[in-house]
């Protein structure tokens, strides 16, 4: 009963054994196990005229001695890693070579039928076409013309009732022709695979510089809501399945609308890209920050409860109280509000978003000296002005 169980396990394990587990090494194995099916088929074929008497049956059982060790060992090659160490770790050329070595002492063999030879040799060609580049093809397709002219010259001499210099000459012309054909033939594809590699790569280039502009806030260079918001969303998911916790703080600049009443919204935007960066810094690696919108910012602090986030979001107001920010002719310094709110189990996220905008509403009506934040927002007031924030459990 469990035979038909364990079977495919054990091909599993044979085709990992064969072909590993490694994506492009597989790749390289199976191209080379494709070489060694056709060397496969002309062995049969080759048997089959020594079975019609047309070849000799000890040549030919050399020949496929010398054809299937030749490619096994090539395999084993590749499958060693040691290929590695080759420009091309596919050895696709000295497949090439070796199979049209094959065939051109299989036409030495087959007397008559050796026209059954070159359907062989245009299938090895076309075998490195479509991944050779165009320069190693070019050797392979000169290699290839130089071997068969040699081949057919040699047997004219040796065997001429067999192979009639009239024939070999028309064979010649063939040979001659097929192998600069195939050659420009494979230069061109090169070419087209090239133009394609190009437009995948401007292609991924443009898909990344959208996703780019979909997550991230042009100005700040953090995160957009949007994405925040999925963040959020799987920090919540992966707490509801695991019983941990999180925070977020939203954080808010005081007085933002009246620097850009004051002196521009380019000011503005100075101050926000500073304070960004400035949060960025002395924030933990692990935490995540976004713009939310406007002069706000959202931070989520995971694995953290709101009695820890404290001290670090009012070192954090410390630090923006600190800059100085300039601009042109405006040297500012700003101030943060914060509310901090840890997430509930139970809870929904947008209950946590609502609770940590309503710590965030609080710390801002509780501002000390709202008249002075104001003035110093804008340049003018005292270093001492502060937000104060405010902790939603």
């Amino acid at each position: 009963m469990n035979a038909p169980v364990a079977a495919p396990g054990m091909m599993q394990r044979l085709r990992s054994l064969l072909f590993t587990e490694e994506p492009v090494q597989r790749i390289r194995l199976a191209q080379c196990a494709l070489a060694m099916a056709m060397v496969g088929v002309g062995v049969l074929v080759m048997q089959y005229f020594v079975s019609t008497g047309v070849a000799p049956a000890l040549p030919v059982a050399l020949w496929t001695i010398f054809a299937l060790l030749g490619m096994g060992a090539l395999f084993a090659l590749i499958r060693s890693g040691r290929s590695r160490r080759f420009e091309d770790p596919s050895l696709t050329v000295p497949q090439m070579v070796f199979s049209l070595t094959c065939a051109a002492m299989a036409y030495t063999m087959l007397g008559p039928a050796r026209g059954a030879v070159f359907p062989i040799f245009m299938v090895i060609l076309m075998f490195g076409m479509f991944v050779v580049t165009p320069r190693h093809m070019l050797w392979v397709a000169a290699y290839a013309v130089v071997l068969f002219t040699l081949t057919s010259a040699a047997m004219c001499l040796w065997d001429p009732a067999r192979y009639p210099p009239a024939v070999e000459f028309g064979h010649f012309l063939m040979v001659a022709t097929m192998g600069p054909t195939v050659a420009m033939l494979a230069a061109r594809l090169s070419r087209m695979r090239e133009r394609l590699r190009r437009r995948r790569h401007e292609l991924a280039d443009a898909l990344a510089q959208i996703r780019e502009l979909v997550t991230r806030d042009e100005l700040t260079g953090l995160i957009n809501r949007r994405h925040m918001q999925e963040l959020i969303e799987h920090e919540h998911q992966r707490c509801t399945r695991s019983g941990q916790t999180f925070c977020l703080a939203k954080l808010d600049i005081d007085r933002l609308g009246a620097i850009n009443d004051a002196h521009g919204y380019a000011v503005g935007d100075a101050v926000l890209r500073a304070v960004a960066q400035e949060a960025l810094q002395h924030v933990r690696s692990s935490d995540v920050l976004a713009r939310w919108g406007g002069e706000e910012f959202m931070l989520m602090l995971p694995d953290t409860r709101a009695a820890l986030v404290r001290g670090g979001i009012e070192r954090l107001q410390q630090r923006v109280a600190a800059l100085r920010i300039v601009h042109g002719p405006h040297a500012l310094s700003v101030t943060l509000s914060a509310g901090v709110a840890e997430r509930h189990a139970g809870e929904s996220i947008e209950q946590t978003i609502e609770r940590v905008g309503v710590a965030l509403a609080e710390a801002k009506a509780a501002r000390v000296r709202p008249g002075a934040a104001a003035s110093h927002a804008a340049g003018q007031g005292p270093s001492n002005v502060r937000a104060i924030s405010r902790l939603r459990r």
